[in-house]
């Protein structure tokens, strides 16, 4: 089946072969199961020490900072995930044979990035999904109210995987253009951390995340990733990666 030029199977095949290595990457296992975790840890800690009586701006300061640690997951574990597409297959002696079929690049890099993108979102949500059920629980009801704002549920829920996808994007695009696993992952967490700015705006309060306003910051950021993958399609160059020539 095809969407306009695209091959969905050959997509899939993609997807599917990635998975497959990622379960036998232990590194990118443990990064996808521990690091979620790690970053839970403050958010439950924060909401738990607030008190009821916690004045307005600590309130909203300890709650941005809760936010903000569980948007790291979208940002950061995609990233650490896809700096790993090219130049790790590059690096074991896998990369080539998948280029020499008949993949077009697009398909190849979708394959890679939907990969990367649908296990995080599933981890993303599964993890802020935790932090509300905690929140409601055992924080203190006036707590819990401010934490369970529509705005502030509607700017997780639209930036995550809009975080995500420019963590992807980022991640492959400097995949294509290094030599050296290290060197990829940690460019790409740095890229990963500048969009990083609006939500922890929103989270600390100094925005206020009306539904128009995160409609058109997420419709800003949409098309930002969207104009990433053609880039990065663009960038992308067989006949380099395949002789091993310089970017």
């Amino acid at each position: 089946m095809t969407t306009g030029q695209l091959s969905t199977t050959r997509i899939r095949a993609v997807i599917v072969k990635e998975l497959r290595d990622y379960r036998r990457n232990r590194f990118i296992a443990y990064t996808m199961a521990i690091m979620p975790v790690l970053f839970m840890i403050a958010p439950i800690v924060v909401i738990f020490s607030l008190p009821g009586d916690v004045p307005a701006a600590k309130l909203d300061k300890g709650i941005g900072l809760s936010l903000l640690y569980l948007t790291l997951i979208p940002a950061l574990v995609p990233a650490v995930v896809s700096s790993y597409a090219v130049v790790g297959e590059r690096e074991q002696g896998t990369l080539e044979p998948v280029l020499t079929t008949p993949l077009r690049r697009e398909e190849l890099l979708l394959g890679k990035a939907l990969a990367a993108y649908l296990p995080t979102l599933v981890i993303s949500y599964v993890m802020y999904g935790l932090f509300l059920a905690f929140a409601g629980l055992f924080a203190h009801p006036n707590v819990a109210d401010d934490i369970f704002q529509a705005g502030r549920i509607l700017a997780q829920l639209l930036f995550t995987p809009l975080l995500a996808a420019w963590s992807i994007w980022a991640g492959i695009a400097i995949s294509t253009r290094t030599s050296d696993v290290r060197v990829s992952q940690q460019l790409s967490t740095l890229v990963s951390l500048p969009p990083l700015a609006v939500t922890a705006l929103m989270g600390f309060g100094a925005i206020t995340p009306t539904l128009r306003l995160a409609l058109l910051l997420g419709a800003g950021l949409l098309a930002i990733d969207l104009a990433a993958w053609r880039l990065v399609s663009a960038m992308f160059d067989r006949e380099r990666l395949i002789t091993g020539s310089k970017a």
